[in-house]
């Protein structure tokens, strides 16, 4: 669905959007295989207890051939592509003052898509109550700074969990999604980074080189991006979606050299039939719980007839395939459902909707440490306002209104949710699990 308003913003009439004082939304730079990490050199700055730490990124970012520095003098004239403020080592609010007025100095300086992201430590069980309010501060910061930015640029964070090190494989790959293109449509989340035991260099160009990824839903949409995402990134790709489906699911396996099944996902053997499909490719790695649908009313007006079959495909279909793959021994599962903000905030007449998609989000909080068992994980992506069809058929004074309210000011795309899931499910994010990202463009709604 095409964004009028985002194409004359920022075409001919930008002049007119700017006298005006109207939003102007700018074009969101998204990925391309071998594009540029970055816009622009990156800042690295931190507190002098955080010292060590911003070294070692500094170290990271230099072997990924990026333009790194550490002072905002040494890029005078310049626009930083990005700013990274570490303060896993502050331990009062006046040690964040000092580096975070730096980079408040710097972000006139900062280039139109240009990342701003915090490495920080995540408050913990038995921290002192000074301590874990310069831990807890950070989220405000983040937040807050993200819905001041302009020209594409986002503010993210990292969260570091369980002791995990700066240096550590999930910590890396964590700073290199929200620094690149891939995290166009996340803005103002803090995403918690535990320990991880991945070792080995990283290609970064097809991160899932060799792994077998299974998405349901795939036929269209969001699901036909998450697979040809993940076949970009190197999986091989089992598409799955319901026979009246088939032949756009096809179409989608011919494109990606895939496998298309088609499928019930709510039949007692859906488990058996996806092993079944992924094991001439090598076995299953990955699995993409993407399918859903809607059936709203208001609640006063709902029947069986609606709420059941959204609650059996959404939420229920998602629960015994886990359960009967984990029953059936298979280790070391990436899993990622897709959830919706809807779940964190609620929706007007979409009660079933809703229960479902909270309920996606407490099932991978619940599973971590059932798939951490076995090796594996479990993640949730949380899309805000996606240009889908599905969205298309909204009324467009409604869908004009949704797309303005987030920070970015204009509607994600189904690759934006894509890129999430792919980073989601790559080895070196094995230290994040049970955890919920939004891709939302910053629409903060609920807790």
């Amino acid at each position: 669905m095409t964004d009028s308003y985002l194409n004359l913003a920022n075409g001919t009439l930008k002049p007119v959007f700017k006298k005006l004082g109207l939003p102007q939304p700018a074009i969101l730079r998204r990925y391309r295989p071998g594009s540029p990490l970055t816009v622009g050199p990156v800042l690295v700055v931190s507190d002098d207890a955080s010292a060590a730490d911003a070294d070692a990124v500094a170290k990271i970012l230099s072997g990924w051939d990026v333009d790194v520095r550490r002072s905002p003098e040494t890029a005078e004239g310049e626009r930083f592509g990005a700013v990274v403020l570490v303060l896993t080592g502050a331990e009062t609010p006046v040690a964040v003052s000092a580096p975070v007025l730096t980079v408040a100095g710097t972000l006139r300086r900062l280039a139109g898509n240009g990342r701003v992201v915090t490495v920080s430590r995540a408050v913990a069980d038995g921290d002192a109550p000074v301590l874990a309010a310069t831990r807890g501060g950070v989220e405000g910061l983040v937040r807050s700074l993200g819905k001041e930015l302009r020209g594409g640029s986002t503010a993210n964070g990292i969260q570091l969990t369980g002791g995990a090190a700066v240096d550590s494989a999930s910590a890396v790959v964590t700073l290199r999604f929200f620094l690149s293109a891939r995290s166009a449509y996340v803005d103002g989340q803090l995403l918690p980074v535990g320990p991880s035991d991945a070792a080995g260099p990283v290609d970064w160009e097809q991160p899932l080189a060799g792994k077998v990824a299974v998405v349901t839903g795939a036929a269209r949409g969001i699901g036909a991006a998450i697979a040809r995402t993940m076949a970009r990134d190197g999986a091989k790709v089992v598409v799955i979606d319901v026979p009246p489906a088939g032949e756009s699911l096809a179409a989608v396996a011919n494109e990606i050299g895939g496998i298309a099944l088609q499928l019930d996902i709510t039949a007692d053997d859906a488990a058996d039939k996806i092993l079944a499909a992924a094991k001439p490719l090598g076995g299953l790695d990955i699995l993409v719980h993407n399918a859903g649908i809607t059936r709203d009313k208001l609640l006063a007006n709902m029947t069986a007839d609606k709420w059941d079959p959204v609650i059996a495909v959404n939420l229920t279909a998602q629960l015994q395939i886990n359960e009967r793959l984990l029953a059936a021994g298979v280790e070391g599962l990436r899993i990622v459902s897709l959830a919706s903000t809807t779940g964190l905030a609620g929706n007007r007449g979409q009660t079933n909707y809703g229960y479902t998609k909270a309920g996606v989000i407490a099932n991978a909080a619940a599973g971590a440490p059932v798939l951490a068992a076995t090796g594996g994980t479990t993640n949730a992506v949380a899309p805000g306002w996606i240009e889908t069809e599905m969205t298309a058929k909204v009324p467009a004074l409604t869908r004009t209104v949704a797309r303005r309210m987030p920070s970015l000011g204009q509607g994600g795309l189904p690759v934006d949710i894509a890129e999430a899931i792919s980073f989601l499910a790559s080895e070196p994010a094995s230290g994040i699990n049970g955890q919920t990202l939004r891709v939302c463009g910053q629409h903060m709604v609920g807790k």
